[in-house]
């Protein structure tokens, strides 16, 4: 056996190393991958994400703005946040802002759209009080108002 394992031991195994190796698959997986990005790219252009906001979004960001801009400032309404002929007494956070009082939004429900007029119930809170109330919004142009 000691022969037979020294025989074994001086053969030399030959690899066929011919292969020919291809860069096919990696300019083909390069190709997709700017088709992918192109795709994506093109896609984006042709709807930004800004067309993509719904009305109930457009109405919680007029309400949003409307507190917020209480908050900042006394004016009621907000200066660009409130319609026309708006009635101070009126405002839905009547009594309830101003006075370095702060106006949390906690909770937007309802969002209902009926031509040029909506409407949502709010809960806004102050001081740890809680209100819910219905507002009521009218559209200028691409933006809604808060109205009374």
């Amino acid at each position: 056996m000691s022969e037979q394992q020294s025989a074994a031991e001086d053969e030399v195994i030959q690899v066929d190393q011919t292969d020919k190796r291809s860069v096919a698959p990696f300019i083909a997986a390069a190709v997709v991958a700017v088709l992918v990005l192109a795709g994506i790219i093109i896609g984006g252009l042709m709807s930004p994400a800004e067309k993509n906001v719904t009305e109930a979004d457009k109405i919680a960001a007029a309400v949003r703005d409307f507190v917020e801009g209480s908050n900042k400032t006394d004016s009621v309404p907000p200066p660009g946040a409130g319609c026309p002929g708006f009635d101070p007494k009126r405002s839905p956070l009547a009594g309830r802002s101003g006075g370095g009082k702060t106006v949390e939004i906690t909770k937007l429900v309802d969002p209902s759209v009926d031509g040029d007029r909506a409407k949502a119930t709010v809960t806004t809170k102050v001081d740890g009080d809680e209100a819910t109330a219905t507002w009521n919004l009218t559209r200028s142009g691409d933006k809604w108002l808060v109205c009374n």
